[in-house]
């Protein structure tokens, strides 16, 4: 098996006694026991019918069993496809319509809460749009105990178990899918194979300098894996983030590396401005502003404070010091210095890239040269500096929003003639407030358009703030929406 899957594996037969993952419960597993387990997995995968080329639609949470299964998939020669069923019905079903999926494995929890009549209901209160995945025409199987709604005939993943490893899978074959942007009808998703992925991650793991002892507090596989790659040992701190007990956790495991998205960053902050002694605080996801940097570096004055810069179709792109950040005197945001092997050039004012790491390309569509990243900047001795985005995409915490997913589905509400979701940056954070504006009918009023809003807006897309304008701001001979100014209006 190549990079990364053998190195991970590898370090269970070579220091099987070593910790590998401390799950959010704090229990402790051995490299040992992991790799046990995906290579039974792996077997048993197979020995069920599960063929190299298939692929799995996966929603289970970052912990042990989820650890197992994206990776013994892969080493059967699968596809793990990544899919969220928080989106919306509609667009998970289109999603899972272009993935093509032989298999899907889900927690026990999400087929009771998607398929029973009163669970449906009961989520569809607290504001979720859960999709009836025992509906999908596919082989199932399910973690954690049985429940009701497990549709009939799925697995427990505690019992996919067989006798020996299959062949190493191809390394050019696709091993991820992650959706991340289009519409119902152009849902969009990026490919990665085994060797895109080991690559990227390999750069992460050698300018982190992750290594045995190391225990990396984070719940993002694209920096577990690294961690488990060198040896160390990785900590989940569990789903959704709690400040408090995150801080906590960090103290009791003696964790030396921390990755958190900027706006958890500066609510862990809220909880406590004095963090333990960490060697390393990692950043990525979305921009870090100065006032934060300086924050943190206050917090932990011994860490190293690293920005990340990366995109799903490649990650990362370029690395930069909280020092290098606040040195920067701007105009735009510094980026960083790319990793070796890492091309990035400017073209028409956009940054665009060639790497190794750089996906092959979008799921159902041709072949990726060059990956055009829609972020404007310029290069300056080498190093990468971002003047702004093409695209309308969002950032709030960990979640990337993209306005033309839900504005046409507000639009469709009675009594609202046009709507814009925008971003507003906080200055503290560097976090965005989402804002929704609407422009209603005559003699509609704002009230009933927000009791429906839930209805069409799952909650990682859900605005934090609803408005009523006059009229959508246009610009440009073809009078589109300038966001820019609306932005600047809301204010």
């Amino acid at each position: 098996m190549p990079d990364l899957l053998r190195t991970v594996l590898d370090h269970g037969e070579q220091t099987p006694h070593a910790v590998a993952l401390i799950d959010a419960h704090g229990r402790q597993i051995s490299y040992g026991t992991l790799t046990q387990r995906v290579k039974a997995t792996a077997g048993g995968l197979r020995a069920n019918g599960f063929m190299p080329g298939d692929s799995l639609l996966f929603s289970i949470r970052p912990g042990l069993d989820a650890l197992v299964l994206a990776l013994a998939t892969v080493a059967a020669g699968g596809t793990i496809v990544f899919i969220d069923p928080g989106v919306g019905t509609e667009l998970f079903s289109a999603r899972a319509e272009l993935a093509g999926a032989r298999w899907s494995a889900a927690e026990s929890l999400l087929y009771a809460a998607g398929g029973l009549r009163p669970a449906r209901a009961y989520v569809r209160r607290r504001g979720l749009l859960l999709p009836d995945l025992s509906a999908l025409p596919v082989r199932h199987i399910y973690s954690g105990r049985w429940l009701p709604g497990v549709p009939r005939g799925a697995r427990p993943l505690r019992k996919i178990v067989g006798p020996s490893l299959p062949d190493e899978p191809d390394p050019d074959a696709p091993a991820v899918v992650i959706f991340t942007s289009g519409t119902t009808a152009r849902p969009r998703a990026v490919v990665h194979t085994l060797r895109s992925l080991s690559a990227g991650l390999g750069m992460l793991r050698q300018r982190c300098a992750l290594e045995p002892g190391d225990i990396v507090h984070t719940d993002q596989l694209m920096l577990g894996l690294p961690a488990l790659a060198g040896g160390a040992c990785w900590s989940l701190p569990g789903t959704p983030l709690d400040p408090a007990r995150f801080v906590d956790q960090m103290r009791q495991r003696h964790v030396t590396h921390a990755f958190l998205v900027p706006g958890d960053a500066a609510r862990v902050l809220d909880v406590t401005p004095k963090w333990p002694d960490l060697r390393g605080v990692l950043l990525g996801a979305a921009p870090v502003v100065p006032a934060l940097l300086r924050r943190i570096q206050a917090a932990a004055p011994g860490a190293e404070v690293l920005s990340i810069y990366g995109m799903t179709e490649a990650a990362p792109l370029a690395f930069a010091t909280a020092e290098e950040k606040l040195a920067h005197p701007g105009p735009g945001d510094l980026l960083g210095t790319p990793p070796d092997g890492v091309r990035i050039t400017v073209v028409d004012d956009e940054l665009v890239v060639q790497a190794p790491h750089v996906c092959p390309h979008y799921l159902g569509e041709p072949s990726l040269t060059k990956l055009h990243t829609g972020d404007l900047g310029r290069i300056d001795d080498g190093r990468v500096i971002m003047l702004g985005r093409r695209k309308d995409m969002l950032i709030r915490g960990e979640h990337n929003i993209y306005p033309g997913l839900y504005e046409p589905m507000v639009t469709a509400i009675p009594g609202v003639r046009e709507a814009l979701l925008v971003g507003i940056p906080d200055e503290q954070t560097g976090d965005e407030e989402v804002v929704l504006a609407v422009v209603l009918e005559p003699d509609a009023s704002l009230s009933p358009v927000k009791r429906r809003l839930p209805e069409v807006i799952p909650p990682s897309a859900f605005p934090d703030r609803v408005v009523a304008i006059a009229e959508v701001p246009r610009s440009g001979r073809s009078r589109k929406p300038d966001r820019e100014a609306l932005r600047c209006a809301l204010r």
